[in-house]
């Protein structure tokens, strides 16, 4: 495996490992949306949310987020 492969492993395993958390229905979508997407590097930032802010915008129920965050949102909920 060259070293670009695994920089590439590395960077997925901490954006799953960042995926982790507290909230059992943010654990399912995050683990569905990896599935589908599982490079997505625009994630990331987005998951430096508290949990409670990140379900509320994922849910639909918040819209209090960076505009840069608006299509990988828009992901999030469709998965």
């Amino acid at each position: 495996m060259g070293r670009e492969a695994k920089q590439q492993d590395r960077a997925a395993d901490r954006l799953r490992w960042k995926c982790r958390r507290g909230l059992l229905e943010l654990d399912i979508v995050l683990e569905r949306y990896l599935q589908q997407n599982p490079e997505d590097d625009e994630l990331s930032g987005l998951l430096d949310l508290p949990d409670n802010d990140l379900w509320d915008i994922v849910s639909g129920r918040s819209e209090q987020y960076e505009t840069r965050f608006k299509e990988v949102v828009a992901r999030l909920r469709a998965a």
